[in-house]
């Protein structure tokens, strides 16, 4: 079968359920940002395939197994990687409704919707995406203040991000203080995110803002 009809039989006419991202407003950030949160910043692999070869896998797997949610977001990144968002968008919304909040893959979906939906230039989903992980427990992920302060950013709030960039300085000087060493720090970041990223950095080096 078709790569194409194997992928539109997985989402198997879902609707896309956006309805869990909450309120679009962001707690002022706190003073520091040390947790790993190693379960959220991780990719969902259910197939150790790559390229096609996986997304043949993963969709023949959904045609058989609807409640397969690692298998569903897998494959949702790789459609929306090849710019087949709302496939992409169906196959995330089916992945979270088949996983309860407390399974130790829900935060990794989460966290690995919003950058997708951040790298499509859905900005405003992302942030709500990123919300909801933000709300569901009470974390102080390291990764937090650079991810918050681009996506304020690339929505206007520019204010906003600079305090989280701000929290960020706060947590690890050597590391946030200029550029220098954004590859190293952020290697899963595209060009792109890391440039909006040095933006910001640029203005929190033009005029801090204070702590509290």
């Amino acid at each position: 079968m078709p790569i194409r009809n194997l992928l539109l039989a997985a989402a198997l006419a879902t609707v896309l359920a956006s309805g869990t991202a909450g309120a679009q407003s962001l707690s002022k950030p706190n003073e520091f940002y040390f947790d790993a949160d190693a379960q959220t910043v991780k990719p969902v692999i259910a197939v150790r395939e790559t390229g096609e070869a996986a997304m043949e896998r993963l969709a023949k797997i959904l045609e058989r197994k609807p409640n397969a949610p690692t298998e569903a977001a897998q494959l949702a990144h790789l459609a929306m990687q090849a710019g087949r968002n709302d496939l992409g968008r169906q196959l995330y919304g089916r992945a979270l409704r088949e996983i309860d909040s407390g399974s130790t893959y829900w935060r990794a979906i989460n966290w690995n919707y919003a950058w997708d939906l951040y790298r499509s230039g859905a900005f405003d989903d992302a942030f709500k995406q990123w919300l909801t992980l933000h709300n569901a427990r009470n974390v102080n992920a390291g990764w937090m203040p650079p991810t918050y302060a681009i996506a304020l950013w690339s929505l206007g709030r520019k204010d906003e991000a600079l305090q989280w960039y701000a929290a960020a300085v706060r947590t690890e000087p050597d590391q946030w203080r200029d550029t220098s060493r954004y590859a190293e720090l952020l290697p899963d970041w595209r060009a792109a995110d890391r440039a909006t990223l040095a933006e910001v950095q640029k203005a929190w080096a033009a005029n801090p803002p204070a702590w509290p």
